[in-house]
């Protein structure tokens, strides 16, 4: 029996809360391109500067004296920051406008973020860097949101994978600048270059972002806040969802986060300068994400999300090589995996959900942040005390999870949604 390409929402008791103004922007129109690319440098700006820390672990480590489950904190504060402050940002969009609250939280993002290298110590560092993920927020809570607003539905899919790759080119640039500066000028120096760029990126944005015609501004009487939160909590598709960027996402931060520790020991050896290039496996993601969206329109998006998860799997068991040509193809391969399932869930954490489509949308933000920040510490624990066969088997059972999660809430249980209130 094949998955379903949607499962079906059942009809609201009465009027939706909070219904389409409009038809929505189409491909081919001018302000559909200026749409993407605005979201593009939006997603550039706010990914670069969250995982450029990532790239410098190894040499903020070193100078700070921490073990590598400590220099990883200074990630993990960075999406803590980020899962705090998503549904806040979406609380507030919903007031103020979407195009708003990205403004808003683009500019305080990267004046802090420009304050992080002048931090003296360890512990001013990981508070600065959490300040700079709360002030991020409104990016990843409310970007696929104003997408299924100003779009036409049957292109959000696509708009949301475009995004995506804006994410994964920020992230992929944060490393590749603030990795190679640390091992010439410090760390502290990549993540200043880091914070000029997205600055740049962020100034894109706003020229380029139109006018917003989709956003209809909460109302007194609208469904209480706590009510459309609640309710996507008991939708065992939207949950099965926010599992997928629990523990994929997390997945993903584990692997980015520690590979670099296991290459730069035995018996590889390979200089930290060199393993800030493998970064580049992440324009496999931007890749990914760019054709799962529109595959799912054609095979079901249940069934690109399962696949993308297996691909992950192939991906880990060959970055259990000790070959170093191996572990490459293996961290490109789990990269390609991982970003056909996430954009794909991301997505649709927007276009499935049946009321507060800005909560929905918040809480699938929250879900993959809470992931990178808790396992990216977290399984840097097991690699600590265990090494890294370990640490792969860890990321293993998270996927198993994750497969599991979309064949019982999607698969099985997506026929079962709850009524939205009227």
């Amino acid at each position: 029996m094949n998955p379903p390409t949607e499962p079906p929402a059942r009809p609201p008791a009465g009027p939706p809360a909070e219904p389409p103004a409009w038809r929505g922007f189409e491909r081919g129109e001018r302000s559909y391109g200026r749409i993407v690319v605005a979201l593009f440098a939006a997603g550039f700006a706010t990914f670069a500067q969250i995982f450029d820390a990532q790239a410098v672990l190894p040499a903020l480590g070193r100078e700070l004296g921490v073990p590598a489950a400590g220099a990883a904190l200074t990630v993990s504060a960075t999406t803590i920051g980020l899962a705090i402050s998503v549904l806040p940002w979406a609380s507030l969009a919903d007031r103020i406008g979407r195009t708003a609250a990205m403004k808003i939280s683009l500019v305080s993002a990267t004046l802090l973020s420009l304050l992080v290298p002048l931090m003296p110590g360890f512990e001013s560092v990981l508070v600065m860097r959490g300040l700079v993920g709360l002030a991020l927020g409104a990016v990843p809570a409310i970007a696929v949101a104003y997408l299924a607003e100003e779009l036409h539905g049957s292109w959000v899919g696509v708009a949301a994978g475009t995004y995506v790759a804006g994410n994964t080119i920020g992230g992929i640039a944060g490393r590749l600048v603030a990795g190679p500066l640390s091992e010439v000028v410090g760390w502290r120096s990549g993540l200043l270059a880091v914070s000029v760029l997205g600055a740049i990126a962020a100034a894109t944005f706003f020229l380029l972002v139109p006018p917003q015609r989709g956003f209809v501004r909460l109302r007194s009487a609208a469904v209480p806040l706590g009510t459309r939160i609640l309710f996507q909590l008991k939708d065992p598709v939207m949950l099965a969802l926010y599992a997928v960027g629990f523990l994929l996402m997390g997945s993903f931060s584990v692997v980015y986060n520690y590979l670099g520790f296991h290459l730069t020991g035995a018996p590889f050896l390979v200089p930290q300068a060199l393993v800030s290039l493998l970064f580049v496996a992440y324009l496999s993601g931007t890749v990914a994400s760019r054709v799962s969206g529109g595959l799912g329109q054609r095979i079901g998006y249940l069934r690109v999300m399962l696949v993308g998860i297996g691909v992950m799997a192939v991906g880990l068991v060959l970055l259990l090589g000790d070959s170093l040509v191996v572990a490459i193809v293996g961290l490109v391969v789990f990269t390609i995996g991982c970003f056909s399932a996430h954009p794909v869930a991301s997505g649709l954490s927007g276009r499935w959900a049946q009321l507060g489509r800005g909560q929905a949308t918040a809480l699938y933000q929250l879900a993959w942040l809470g992931g990178t920040a808790f396992f990216g510490w977290a399984v840097g624990l097991v690699y600590d005390a265990a090494g890294w066969p370990a640490t792969v088997a860890t990321v293993l059972g998270m996927c198993a999870a994750a497969a599991l999660a979309l064949v019982v809430g999607v698969g099985l249980l997506g026929r079962k949604r709850p009524v939205p209130p009227a």
